[in-house]
């Protein structure tokens, strides 16, 4: 499945647009050099995607092709940062890529730190960026972004200075690239995920539903639980009944992260979106909130989250073949998922650590 598809020629932008696009870009980076791409794209009414596009040519070329050979090629590519947000939460995590291994339209990566799960058909477009670094004027920064159909940024990729290998990483562009610069491709309209199948709370048997529950043996069943029942997530949530999924203050989060950083304790904070999930692993120092971000900011992972943007936390317990799993669980107004986080475990232990199932305890219930 090439990453740029067939309608190279098609241009979601004429040339003289996209030099008014790339000026007006510009003109807001001289007035707010601190805005990050994501939120310069909102405030211009365009995409990441279409942004980028404007420098091709100059600091950024075209990625012609094939998903997996690229996560394949980034193993040998030495120390990275990888990137991948949700609407409201990004995961950042240094380290390496390594341990592909890829089904038809989803797969995995597990490397040292950097821990993904891709879907495939989602990683439609990519280019890859050679710029200044700003914050080390001497130096290059070298990016990959990778894109859905929409224009969305799916994954980035940032060679690390410290432990990148700048002639593997140049190899990779080049083996990529498209030899000459070509316009922005046609995107499609960003589409909210489909909700018809979905039942009204009415026309759910709860009973069934809370059985298939509690006979689930591991949490990828979920998915398959949720298809069944034609229920979306949160609904399940509220249906499943309090000793199954429990609702808990919004702040729940931030004491979460707090008691993990004073106590060591590892945890796993999962951030994605339709693309791409990447799992952080270990355990947290740095926590901070800057405005509404909610932030961690150690040395091989950041984590920022908008606290403002969830509208309801939950403590949910599925059943698996080696006892509960128990996580905290983020979700937006829409119902989309924020993240998720659980206890990590030892591979040597069967069971839950105790500890874990306390600290979710004690989070405080919502208030009717």
């Amino acid at each position: 499945m090439p990453l740029l598809h067939d309608a190279l020629t098609t241009s979601a932008l004429s040339t003289s647009a996209s030099d008014a696009l790339h000026a007006r870009w510009q003109s807001l980076r001289s007035t707010r050099p601190e805005l990050r791409i994501r939120d310069a794209a909102a405030a211009l009414g365009t995409t990441e995607l279409e942004l980028l596009a404007t420098t091709v040519g100059a600091t950024a070329r075209w990625l012609d092709g094939d998903a997996r050979a690229l996560l394949h090629g980034l193993c040998g590519v030495g120390r990275c940062m990888a990137l991948t947000r949700s609407e409201h939460a990004v995961s950042e995590v240094r380290g390496r890529y390594g341990g592909v291994e890829l089904a038809p339209h989803a797969g995995q990566v597990v490397g040292e730190h950097v821990d993904l799960r891709v879907f495939l058909d989602h990683w439609r477009h990519a280019i890859a960026v050679d710029e200044p670094d700003p914050k080390h004027g001497e130096l290059r920064r070298r990016s990959i972004h990778v894109f859905d159909a929409s224009g969305a940024a799916v994954h980035k990729i940032y060679l690390e200075h410290d432990g990148g290998d700048v002639a593997a990483w140049q190899a990779l562009i080049d083996r990529h690239a498209v030899p000459a610069p070509i316009a922005a491709p046609a995107l499609a309209p960003t589409r909210p995920p489909p909700l018809a199948h979905v039942r009204a709370d009415a026309g759910v048997d709860v009973a069934a539903l809370r059985a298939d529950w509690d006979a689930m043996t591991d949490t990828h069943e979920f998915f398959f639980l949720l298809r069944k029942h034609r229920v979306a997530r949160t609904q399940a949530l509220r249906l499943a009944g309090a000793e199954r999924a429990r609702r808990v203050e919004n702040g729940a989060m931030a004491a979460l992260l707090a008691e993990a950083s004073e106590t060591g304790a590892r945890i796993m904070i999962f951030v994605g979106n339709r693309g791409c999930l990447q799992v952080f692993s270990g355990a947290v120092d740095r926590v901070r909130r800057t405005g509404p971000w909610l932030n961690v900011l150690d040395p091989g992972f950041n984590l920022h989250l908008r606290e403002d943007r969830i509208a309801s936390s939950w403590v949910v317990c599925k059943p698996t073949s080696s006892g509960i799993v128990r996580s905290l669980e983020l979700y937006d107004d829409t119902g989309e998922t924020i993240a998720l986080t659980f206890r990590k475990r030892d591979d040597r232990a069967a069971a839950e650590d105790p500890a874990w199932r306390d600290t979710l305890a004690r989070l405080g219930d919502v208030r009717s």
